[in-house]
């Protein structure tokens, strides 16, 4: 099934709110006048041959109705909040929303949402008629919240999975989920709505037994009435006035469940290998072509449309990120102080030290860096106002693949990587738990990677604002080791989370292997391999084994491993300094793994954000705060291996605060994500899921490691691509599109992040000649 999609970021901003109010109303929802913020926002749909709608919509603060359809019949709506808080309200109640609330209620009448910040909803029409069929003439005073019961706590999940894997759905999968949703829905309104006077909770219950005794019996192909009763010691009298009330008759009800298990089986390509005929006989049809006909007549389309070949098991390589079932969020972790930090408001956020001076030294050490992790709850290292110059000292995470180049001696090294069987300098590494109740690999778990120096707080920046990182100057930390004076190091690791892991050329033979590379700081443009070795399983201070790569920061024994001194003997790597990653606080969550890019910055891991070049990232939080960190002397496109050259280094950044209020460039307006500049081109940054952590909704960290593609990336830089053309520079969306043809480069960023990336360079020497180039 084609599924429609919108993303108001790939849109120029003048045409957003039309736009967007046109797409709601496609799927039934219309904008009220104080409709709220319609800036920025996604929609993705598809319709099933029946005309039944399915649509998750995420956004920020908006207000709807609902509104007619367009379906022949008369439907009625499920509304499950993925994320989000809000309200709604209606003619005769209110309800207060949060995650996981299920409402059923009936379109085109005077229902209004209000959501509250980011939100992502489920919304799925259902036929009031299959509901009707089960509930009979029980009354129900929608809108009603589906609460607690066995049958809502079951429908959640499916519904989902459903949001979960809507871009790969089709017809087949959309019909079995819809029967086993409508089921589980109407069982629950009938635990919600008692009878409304007309049947007693006795009747209620006898008729779910009937209701079960048919559905074990549904293949007996003369089922009658009789049998039924009889079965379950009620009188035939007494079964016949259940259906009474329900409103539908003992055959009638009968023949809707045998379509629609017959239409899940059709669907579902573990019965690929079955004819349609050995389908129907399962379910009590004693002829095919009597089938095939109420078949039709029931769906408006004949069996066989509904037949699928089964599709190939995703075998997708195992990725690192969080599992899909996530630990309690903690209340609180260290910080690098080693002092306990609860999580405070962003509302409340205020800097302790505010500096008015142009010029400022960011050193690196244990009290200045986070490892692993980004959050809107750290309190700065230091704030700035705008126009302000840094000098950012960094470190690499894979300094501990050779301690006495890359550790000894520099104190500030040695104050991050500090770690005895008593302590860690830096305890918490990754987004994971404290107690590293997952996998017990370590505080934070090291879902996160990154030592991040900051966060840097810009005085006056907030959510709308944008900031712009110039890089001055980028150079490589000296080794502070006297026995290797007039150097510098760095690391490159074949890991087993790179593309070649699980891709090896004797199959099944997988190993990871770290380079050590020198740098002559007297001709710092090339780096020379000067050994390697294969990573063996390496013990920490607590005592625990690492077999692979699987926690940041272990330091390890060169007694443990073979370095082998030929290896590359003779190559040089020109030298591409630059951060991999550059990253604002995203909102969306209080601790959030360093790994996975996203609309914030972060771990980009594009080689151009080099000395010369700026990049503008959009503000979400008060103050922005910015870090830096995942330094490389090189890197290619790609980062195939899942590495770059691994280096600390030191930066002089201008830090410039773009207020939303004031105008500003074009290139500006509603800034939805990364965007580098160099002297010479635009590079418009994308990723798989620009905004993941809304668009995932629910356990995004997990889930991104296992949705990301280059396709989807590359949809996504195309369209912001465009924007940009058309936005920036004033062209009609054809022009866009020719100039992306003939002139622009697109490459593939990384494939080492969890979110993939893919970037759109554009020459400025594209620039039309009455278009301002920046």
């Amino acid at each position: 099934m084609t599924v429609a999609q919108i993303d108001l970021d790939a849109i120029p901003s003048d045409g957003r709110p039309d736009m967007w109010r046109r797409q709601l109303r496609e799927i039934g929802l219309v904008p009220l006048p104080d409709a709220g913020y319609l800036d920025t926002g996604t929609l993705a749909s598809f319709t099933a041959p029946a005309g039944t709608h399915l649509a998750i919509v995420s956004g920020r603060s908006q207000s709807f109705g609902f509104g007619p359809t367009g379906l022949s019949s008369d439907p009625l709506t499920l509304l499950l909040v993925l994320v989000g808080r809000g309200r709604l309200s209606g003619p005769r109640k209110a309800l207060e929303l949060a995650d996981s609330d299920l409402v059923v209620l009936a379109p085109g009448t005077d229902i209004r949402v209000e959501m509250r910040g980011d939100f992502s909803l489920l919304i799925l029409d259902l036929s009031r008629e299959a509901i009707d069929a089960r509930l009979g003439r029980n009354r129900m005073g929608l809108p009603v919240a589906l609460g607690t019961t066995v049958a809502a706590s079951a429908a959640r999940p499916v519904l989902r999975t459903l949001a979960m894997s809507l871009h790969s759905l089709d017809a087949g999968d959309f019909a079995a989920a819809e029967i086993a949703v409508t089921e589980l829905v109407a069982s629950a309104l009938l635990a919600e709505t008692r009878g409304g006077g007309e049947r007693t909770d006795s009747q209620m219950a006898n008729f779910r037994r009937i209701a079960a005794a048919i559905d074990r019996r549904l293949g007996e192909p003369g089922l009658s009435i009789q049998d039924v009763a009889e079965h379950e010691g009620l009188s035939r009298r007494y079964v016949q006035r259940l259906f009474e009330q329900h409103g539908k008759s003992f055959s009638d009800y009968v023949r809707r469940l045998r379509l629609e298990r017959c239409k899940a089986e059709l669907a579902d390509p573990a019965h690929a290998h079955e004819n349609v005929g050995t389908i129907a006989m399962r379910w009590g049809y004693r002829d095919q072509a009597h089938f095939s006909r109420a078949f039709s007549s029931a769906y408006g389309q004949a069996p066989s449309n509904v037949r699928r070949v089964a599709g190939a098991t995703d075998n997708r390589p195992l990725q690192r990120g969080k599992p899909l079932k996530r630990p309690s969020s903690p209340t609180a972790f260290p910080n690098p102080r080693g002092e306990r930090r609860t999580y405070v408001n962003e509302a409340k956020f205020e800097p302790r030290e505010t500096v008015e001076r142009a010029e400022l030294r960011l050193p690196v050490k244990a009290q200045s860096v986070h490892w692993g992790y980004l959050s809107k709850n750290l309190p700065p290292v230091l704030t700035v106002f705008s126009g302000a110059t840094v000098t950012v000292e960094t470190l690499t995470q894979h300094a501990g693949d050779d301690h006495e180049r890359m550790i000894l001696g520099d104190q500030g090294a040695e104050s991050v990587f500090a770690w005895t069987k008593d302590r860690k300098a830096v305890d918490r590494r990754g987004a994971g738990p404290m107690n590293a109740s997952i996998f017990g690999r370590g505080a934070g778990e090291g879902f996160g990677v990154h030592i991040l120096t900051g966060p840097i707080f810009v005085r006056e920046a907030e959510p709308g604002d944008a900031i712009e990182v110039e890089f001055l100057d980028i150079r490589p930390r000296p080794c502070a080791n006297p026995a290797f004076s007039g150097k510098a190091y760095a690391s490159n690791a074949s890991a087993w989370w790179g593309y070649q892991y699980r891709d090896p050329i004797v199959p099944g033979e997988r190993h990871e292997t770290v380079t050590i590379f020198e740098i002559d700081l007297a001709e710092p443009h090339v780096a020379r391999p000067i050994y390697s070795y294969r990573w063996t399983p390496q013990t920490d201070p607590f005592g625990v084994v690492h077999e692979t790569m699987d926690y940041p920061g272990i330091v390890v024994d060169p007694t443990s491993v073979k370095r082998d001194w030929e290896a590359l003997r003779g190559v040089e790597v020109p030298a591409r300094p630059h951060f991999g990653t550059v990253a604002l606080a995203p909102r969306e969550d209080d601790v959030v793994d360093s790994i996975p890019p996203g609309y914030f910055g972060g771990n980009i891991d594009n080689w151009r954000l080099a000395k010369g070049s700026r990049i503008f990232l959009p503000v979400s939080v008060p103050g922005g705060l910015l870090s830096l960190g995942d330094g490389h002397f090189a890197q290619g496109d790609g980062e195939a291996n899942g590495t770059g050259l691994e280096c600390s280094l030191t930066t002089d950044i201008r830090v410039t605060l773009h207020k939303a209020s004031e105008g500003g460039p074009s290139f500006l307006r509603a800034l939805s994500g990364p965007l580098i500049e160099t002297e010479s081109h635009w590079v418009i940054q994308s990723f798989s899921y620009p905004n993941y952590l809304r668009e995932l909704g629910r356990d995004a960290q997990s889930k991104i490691y296992q949705r990301s593609s280059i396709d989807l990336a590359m949809r996504h830089a195309f369209r912001q691509a465009r924007r940009f053309l058309m936005e920036h520079f004033g062209l009609s969306e054809d022009e866009a599109h020719c100039l992306l043809s003939v002139g622009a480069d697109f490459g593939v960023t990384q494939v080492a992040d969890g979110n993939f990336g893919v970037h759109a360079t554009i020459p400025k020497a594209l620039c039309p000649t009455n278009a301002r180039c920046g």
